[in-house]
């Protein structure tokens, strides 16, 4: 993508100067805008308002369990039977928790160090170098925690129908290497959607390390922007029929469904992941938060009323990212200078500028008022080897604050890459 070859010299430095002026009435404009999260908006969240009156006075259960106590760390099973329905799995395979999927990302990583999984011969701690699979662009949040834990973070393509397998098996012959990131529909931030036959391959491919986990992060499993409902590909049906029936830990959270701070969370996967799980799990707690957990039963009903839920986010969100489709098509098609995805559902587009130019135009994008998940931030490390990708996140902002924030975007990538493109 360059500039220098669709312009002659005196048209490049009219485009240069015309784009610094429009770069300038902007810094003068004094916006303050943020497109950096993917956080539910308020229209969003107010959807959900009926949970702030559930249970009501009965706090029982379908069981007859009284909700307020202490126990049950699986869960209730009535909302673990209409998310099992939901994520493709046996309801005694899910069981349900607190409000983030994150945390239990967490704990598992935390009892894997300290304890091993049912297969380490001992505790990951104690094995020496630890290292995990990123497919890249990812979530960042993915990374920033195995980073945090200790683990060495090994980038891998990531394409659309999941990570690059020669690149994966490749990798996964070195014993250190011990599980891979994965959000399998709806990638944050790309968009891509892992294929049944690359889900076969993660499933059956032989690996050095006898206990290697997938992290089947399934976040937006349900997060559809258009009339096409993609359908998850299956990860723990492989897994058991290749032999290696503890080999996927799927996570998922009603965080961008109903309230971000006080959903519930998911993990699903093997009997013996998940009595491994609880075994350390209950020195943590006793149990999770059971009344959230039966509101949420009680205003889902079934499956369907999750489906029928979402379609109502569906007409807040598909306006949005038909905002950021059309601005980006205007303003930077023409130019030769991004491309970026068009995501059939989840949160966030993912936008590549002119290579050596993405830390750039955050930096102009925050001097005149718009805040940009900072360059890099979907690599491991932070590190974008060809500083080209941003994250844009359109689901916070109103839409009249998102249409002014992609025309400022857009034109600090073409100011960022008229720059380049004159001093070359």
């Amino acid at each position: 993508m360059s500039l220098t070859t669709s312009l002659s010299p005196e048209a490049l430095s009219a485009f240069h100067a015309e784009t610094e002026r429009a770069y300038a009435a902007l810094r003068e404009a004094g916006l303050s805008l943020d497109i950096t999260r993917g956080k539910p908006a308020p229209e969003q969240l107010d959807l959900s308002a009926e949970l702030l009156s559930l249970p009501g006075a009965d706090y029982r259960a379908a069981d007859g369990t009284d909700t307020r106590n202490y126990g049950g760390l699986l869960g209730l099973p009535e909302l673990r039977a209409i998310f099992a329905d939901l994520l493709g799995l046996p309801a005694e395979q899910l069981l349900a928790a607190d409000n983030a999927s994150l945390a239990l990302m967490h704990d598992t990583l935390s009892f894997a160090l300290l304890h091993g999984t049912p297969e380490s011969p001992e505790p990951w701690r104690d094995q020496g170098d630890i290292a995990f699979l990123c497919p890249s662009p990812g979530y960042d949040r993915h990374f920033a925690l195995a980073e945090h834990l200790g683990f060495r973070l090994i980038p891998v393509d990531l394409g659309d129908d999941g990570p690059d397998m020669d690149q994966v098996r490749e990798h996964v012959a070195d014993q250190a290497v011990k599980g891979i990131w994965i959000v399998p529909t709806y990638a944050n931030p790309t968009g891509a959607v892992v294929s049944e036959a690359v889900a076969a391959e993660l499933a059956a491919m032989e690996t050095a390390a006898p206990d290697f986990r997938i992290y089947w992060d399934n976040a937006y499993a349900v997060h559809h922007l258009s009339d096409e409902r993609v359908k998850s590909a299956d990860i723990v049906g492989p897994c058991a029929a290749s032999g290696h029936p503890n080999r996927p830990l799927v996570f998922a959270s009603t965080s961008k469904i109903t309230f971000a701070g006080a959903g519930v969370s998911f993990l699903g996967g093997s009997p013996e992941n998940l009595a491994w799980y609880t075994g350390h799990a209950g020195f943590r707690a006793i149990g999770p938060d059971k009344v959230n957990q039966l509101r949420h039963a009680r205003y889902f009903k079934d499956a369907d009323g999750v489906l029928a839920l979402m379609e109502r986010h569906r007409e807040i969100l598909a306006p949005k990212f038909a905002i950021v489709e059309r601005v980006l098509t205007d303003r930077l098609g023409p130019h030769d200078v991004a491309t970026w995805t068009r995501p059939k559902g989840g949160y966030f587009v993912s936008l590549d500028v002119v290579d050596g130019t993405a830390a750039h135009v955050v930096a102009l994008a925050k001097e005149i008022g718009l805040a940009l998940t900072p360059a890099g931030s979907s690599f491991p490390y932070k590190s974008d080897p060809r500083d080209r990708n941003i994250r844009i996140a359109p689901s916070f902002p109103s839409q009249a604050d998102l249409e002014q924030a992609m025309q400022a975007l857009a034109t600090c990538v073409l100011l960022a890459a008229a720059e380049k493109a004159l001093a070359a």
